[in-house]
């Protein structure tokens, strides 16, 4: 199997732009949506062309921009129908107070609110990205027409809340071009896990020497919060148990943050009982120092390292594996092995008691952007071909869905 080399490969985006100082974000959204693979047509509304050039869209799309419903182009005169008829979403980047009340009122004398009310509603999404001043977003008639346009199907993306260029604060910036991609791609997603409670662990734990010292790994959490996104993606209400990792939270993703092993047992336990499905794709350390000291420890000169006392920590895959049936959901663990890597992966399937386990080279994966994974369950394994995580993950979750499906 051949892995896409973009989340955005072999879709086609219909980038709208209405009039607003973010338009220079919806230049950047643009290039962000070609660089993910897609193909992009940019339509502007007349007002947009009074922030940035046409010229500047048709350089980072590569084709030219629309902004007439009489665009000479379309020789039968119908820009508005054909060119939803080959999108895969519409996506207006920035959305200004007045455009979402043409879409509210269902108004079309311009081509980027004909095209959308002509769109194939049934097959192209509709996305918008509110951009504009506070009080404008807070106005009750804004807030009537987004609610409006919520209930008509259209998804709303953001705003965000900080500086404006008017200089005020506060809610109606837009949502970053790289969040607006993330979006776009998240909604794109078939909705497999619709409906199921997905829980995720993720990244390494800690386990306190001193108040400076510890013992962890090098896992850097990437698939862990790849799997969340993907299962996010999917449709699912998604928590995520991380350990000390720096990375963003994927968005739509409850965080849960955690050092030790003893600490994501804790936040788990709970949580693993009233969730369909458990990802353990945390690289849980095995030991911990039975005590901790108060205070550094520090180098006497004696040339003798101080011996540490060992415990064994809490088995965290094998523990929700054992709840009650009822009580227990369905139980993915990951196996981060440094040879012998399948082998591992059986053996370790067995022991926990769940009914798959998916196998990968820890050294190489761990900090990498890319993976290679190996499903292990009863019938055998299965390799999927190496990647990026985030695709590794959508195919992973595919797989889970598959199975519950099938039960």
């Amino acid at each position: 199997m051949q892995l896409p080399a973009g989340d955005l490969v072999g879709r086609h985006v219909l980038l709208g732009l209405s009039g607003g100082v973010a338009c220079y974000k919806g230049a950047d959204l643009a290039r962000e949506l070609v660089k993910a693979g897609a193909t992009v047509q940019a339509v502007m509304t007349e007002s947009a062309c009074r922030f940035i050039g046409p010229a500047t869209l048709q350089a980072l799309t590569g084709r030219p921009v629309f902004t007439s419903q009489w665009d000479p182009r379309q020789p039968n005169g119908m820009a508005h129908i054909d060119l939803t008829r080959s999108a895969d979403a519409v996506l207006v980047a920035p959305a200004s107070a007045d455009f979402l009340a043409r879409l509210a009122q269902g108004r079309a004398d311009e081509l980027l609110s004909l095209l959308c009310l002509a769109r194939p509603r049934e097959r192209v999404p509709l996305l918008v990205a509110p951009a504009m001043n506070r009080e404008m977003w807070s106005h009750p008639a804004t807030q009537r027409n987004v609610a409006q346009l919520r209930a008509d199907g259209t998804v709303v993306l953001g705003p965000a809340e900080g500086e404006q260029a008017c200089g005020e604060t506060g809610d109606g910036r837009m949502l970053e071009p790289a969040e607006l991609r993330d979006e776009l791609v998240g909604w794109l997603q078939p909705k497999t896990l619709a409906g199921r409670r997905v829980l995720v662990t993720a990244g390494p734990t800690f386990e306190a020497i001193d108040p400076v010292r510890g013992i962890t790994n090098l896992s850097s959490g990437k698939m862990g919060f790849a799997v969340a996104r993907a299962a996010a993606e999917a449709g699912a209400e998604v928590t995520l148990v991380a350990g000390p990792v720096a990375l963003g939270t994927p968005r739509g993703v409850r965080r849960i943050d955690v050092a030790s092993a003893e600490q994501m047992l804790a936040a788990v336990l709970p949580l693993a009982r009233t969730h369909g499905v458990f990802v353990a794709t945390a690289a849980v350390a095995d030991w911990r120092p039975v005590e901790v000291a108060a205070q550094k420890i520090k180098k006497d000169g004696s040339g003798e390292a101080p011996v540490l006392r060992m415990a064994e920590n809490p088995d965290i895959l094998a523990t929700v594996a054992r709840l009650p049936e009822g009580e227990r959901p369905y139980c993915v663990g990951f196996a981060a092995e440094s040879h012998d890597i399948v082998r591992h992966a059986r053996e370790k399937r067995l022991r926990k008691g769940v009914p798959l386990i998916v196998a990968n080279d820890g050294p190489a994966a761990f900090g990498s952007d890319h993976n290679a994974l190996v499903l292990v369950d009863a019938a055998g394994e299965q390799a999927l071909p190496a990647g990026d995580k985030r695709v590794l993950a959508r195919l992973l979750v595919a797989e889970i869905a598959r199975r519950l499906a099938a039960a």
